[in-house]
């Protein structure tokens, strides 16, 4: 004969409550045996052991859902803990960033303090911030990029959220949300005069592994191969010939049309996390050669 329990066995052996043990075995954390004569609910030796269970999960402060799903077959215990372990650490990620967030507003007054409400409202949800700073970039670069291009702009543009963000790394993230709408910096990335965007683009990334080894060494881009391979494409991007008027043409352009993207870039390097020049960086020194050594002031 098969011991079963009645519910009130159970709450006396659980110190549980009658009525919190009804509610488990209605959301199915329960195996239950067939009824009383009576209709009385019974419950099988098991359920003692799943009662203690569910209560010790639950003084972690485990949802119902999550041991629901496990009790249903979704996942075992190790699968629950790494799951929970997971998702207590994306909530500590969210409030080390609200904690950055709130800082950043107590260190200020006064305007600086409405400035900065206002910069920080886009960035107070850490998930959405990252996912928006993305969606901004597939809009500014040109719409007949080729994936791969415009994925490894993206991918170096768009830094990684901090785990253990301070106020000045939450602002600078929220710069880069304002400075990336701006219309001068969309411009520039939409390179509305060149006929050859994808080469232009192509010629970036080729550019910042050639002139990396002389960032990394503190040169100054002064007749090295990299600037002169740069201002190649910029010409050939443009449909144009690499001579001297067209390189005067080109600093002068740049040296109105750079700052946004120089303060861009600036903001995203100081939130790096990887070694080396980014692409930004190179370009900037890129574009700083090319100003000095034929700009109108050189």
């Amino acid at each position: 004969m098969h011991v079963t329990w009645s519910i009130g066995e159970l709450a006396t052996r659980t110190g549980l409550s009658v009525k919190a043990i009804r509610y488990y075995t209605d959301v199915g954390l329960l195996t239950t045996a067939p009824r009383s004569r009576g209709g009385h609910r019974r419950y099988p030796p098991q359920a003692l052991e799943q009662l203690r269970m569910v209560r010790q999960l639950r003084a972690l402060d485990v949802p119902i859902a999550a041991l629901t799903d496990a009790a249903s077959g979704g996942y075992h215990l190790g699968d629950l803990v790494t799951r929970q372990l997971e998702s207590t650490q994306s909530q500590l990620s969210e409030l080390r960033w609200r904690e950055a967030v709130l800082q950043a507003l107590e260190e200020s007054s006064g305007p600086e303090r409405l400035r900065r409400l206002h910069l920080l409202a886009r960035v107070a949800c850490r998930p959405q911030a990252a996912a928006d700073l993305t969606q901004a970039w597939q809009h500014v670069l040109p719409s007949g990029l080729p994936a791969r291009l415009a994925d490894a702009i993206i991918a170096q543009a768009v830094p990684e959220l901090p785990h253990d963000p301070t106020p000045e790394a939450v602002l600078a993230y929220a710069e880069l949300h304002i400075l990336v709408g701006e219309p001068a910096f969309v411009d520039y990335w939409a390179a509305p005069h060149v006929r050859d965007k994808a080469s232009m683009y192509e010629a970036l990334l080729d550019a910042q592994n050639g002139a990396a080894p002389a960032i990394a060494a503190g040169r100054a881009p002064h007749k090295c191969e990299a600037l002169e391979a740069f201002c190649r494409a910029c010409a050939r991007a443009r449909g144009m010939e690499d001579t001297p008027a067209f390189r005067t043409f080109m600093a002068t352009e740049m040296q109105a049309t750079t700052p946004p993207f120089r303060r861009y870039w600036q903001h995203r390097d100081a939130l790096a996390t990887t070694p080396g020049p980014s692409l930004g960086k190179t370009h900037c020194w890129l574009v700083e050669g090319v100003i000095a050594e034929h700009g109108p002031a050189r």
